[in-house]
């Protein structure tokens, strides 16, 4: 398997003249490893977030095959597995040579992925997974689901470690850019909530949009404006267009 950790693949908008709400990141390499194992006709699956969501799990599982489309790649049909069918979801991972993990709520994808049984269907799968956002946190095999809406920080019973998709042990946080100012409850998401729940803990990769994190087998390597939380502290690690290894962090 080849596994891309990311904020966003995608760019904030399509280029002039493309009828698509974006197409693909071409910074830090990205479109460029990805298209790499993806040279020979391929069928792709996005899993769902939000599973009853099904008019803008449509209109999201459109707009990422026709951004694949727009950059050239081979991909034959795009399929997307919600609530409506989730029972195809072994054969149609089986048969993919790329599998999306979309983005939304860290615990409600969490709930669906262990619903439909996604880790046993992604056992011993040989194609490449894109993790989008949260679904790049719940690619872990511990996830840390950094509290997000209203509440939650607050809750006794919100589970911020929660069993994941097994598929890397580095955690991922994404959207830094966008997020590195947040109140919730109360509270500075980052400096009150995020750096405090590091002690003890694995470190936090936090990714700015257009970073990722390539996987495959015992090799990890950085991509992109990062930084890391480790131990009540957090520290730049890579800038715009550097990498780093983190091989030495997969356990």
């Amino acid at each position: 398997m080849r596994l891309f950790l990311t904020s966003s693949p995608c760019t904030v908008h399509a280029p002039d003249g493309v009828p698509l709400p974006f197409v693909y990141n071409e910074n830090n390499r990205f479109m460029e490893l990805l298209s790499a194992g993806l040279r020979t006709p391929f069928s792709a699956v996005m899993i769902a977030a939000w599973p009853d969501a099904s008019a803008s799990n449509d209109e999201m599982t459109w707009a990422f095959g026709e951004a694949l489309r727009y950059h050239g790649l081979p991909m034959t049909d795009m399929c997307l597995i919600d609530r409506r069918n989730k029972e195809e979801l072994f054969a149609r991972v089986r048969q993919s040579g790329l599998v999306f993990l979309s983005g939304g709520h860290v615990p409600t994808e969490n709930a669906f992925f262990a619903e439909i049984g996604l880790r046993e269907a992604l056992r011993d799968y040989r194609g490449i997974v894109v993790g989008i956002s949260a679904g790049s946190m719940n690619a872990s095999k511990t996830v840390y689901a950094q509290p997000e809406e209203n509440g939650e920080s607050l809750d006794p019973n919100y589970r911020r470690f929660i069993p994941g998709l097994g598929l890397t042990s580095l955690q991922v946080l994404p959207h830094y850019n966008q997020v590195h100012d947040r109140m919730l409850d109360g509270r500075h998401l980052f400096e009150d909530i995020t750096i405090p729940d590091s002690m003890g803990r694995k470190r936090f990769w936090v990714l700015t949009d257009g970073a990722y994190i390539l996987q495959e087998g015992c090799r990890a390597t950085l991509y992109g404006e990062a930084r890391c939380i480790y131990d009540g502290a957090m520290f730049p690690v890579t800038r715009d267009g550097e990498q780093l290894d983190l091989s030495g962090y997969l356990t």
